[in-house]
């Protein structure tokens, strides 16, 4: 029974699971490390585009200028302007229809930007779910790599009369690297989450705030304005 090849055939077996595993950690810490770089890019560009449309915002331009801008560069506009453009396109629709209800155009303008503030969320959290999956998942693949890689390193070594440490350490050092490439992939993951999480949240604080202010700006232009579109603030 001691020389009976199905204990080989195990450390075959468990060799090429352990590479598997080995082999996936290292295919999805590539692809998060990619996911990271992306993201990071573009959440720094949209607060970049942000920013400046705030600073043009809050310079004194007129909304329609504003809009009219928006318009012409709508591939090259960042999310707060496109929120920006929702409302104030669904402002002029309802009143070219020579709506003059200030509770139904604020109505019709706020939930135009609400929905466009969902889509623009949607767009910065792609990949987000990725990474928190890579960070909760990647340390278990990797021990269950470990855990295989140990009972078949035991398996092989019942065969044996005399185990020494020499014997057992090489084949616990390598089922080990499994747990260490599993960590190697969670570390960057749970580290760049927890960043890219917090920045979105105040990228969506901010334009929530936008929203409001927006709001706040046309309901006065309602009150102040007969034209059928705001010219100023």
């Amino acid at each position: 029974m001691n020389q009976d090849l199905s204990i080989l055939h195990l450390v075959i077996n468990a060799s090429f699971v352990v590479q598997l595993v080995m082999a996936l950690l290292l295919t999805v810490s590539v692809t998060s490390w990619a996911a990271i770089f992306r993201k990071f890019f573009a959440l720094k560009r949209v607060k970049s585009q942000n920013e400046a449309f705030e600073r043009e915002f809050w310079s004194g331009t007129s909304l329609n200028d504003l809009f009219d801008s928006a318009s012409r560069n709508a591939a090259k506009t960042g999310p707060m302007e496109r929120i920006f453009g929702s409302g104030m396109r669904e402002f002029q629709k309802l009143r070219e229809r020579r709506i003059t209800d200030v509770g139904t155009l604020m109505d019709g303008a706020r939930r135009a930007m609400r929905a466009s503030f969902q889509r623009e969320m949607d767009e910065v959290e792609t990949n987000l779910s990725f990474l928190a999956s890579v960070g909760s998942v990647s340390p278990y693949v990797g021990l269950f790599g470990t855990v295989w890689g140990i009972m078949h390193a035991f398996v092989g070594l019942a065969a044996l009369t005399q185990v020494t440490l020499a014997t057992v350490a090489p084949g616990i050092a390598e089922a080990l690297v499994a747990t260490a490439i599993g960590l190697f992939a969670a570390i960057p993951a749970v580290v760049a989450y927890n960043r890219f999480a917090r920045d979105i949240d105040r990228i969506s604080t901010q334009q929530e705030t936008f929203i409001e202010e927006f709001s706040n700006i046309l309901q006065r232009n309602v009150g102040a304005q007969s034209a059928p579109a705001p010219a100023g603030r």
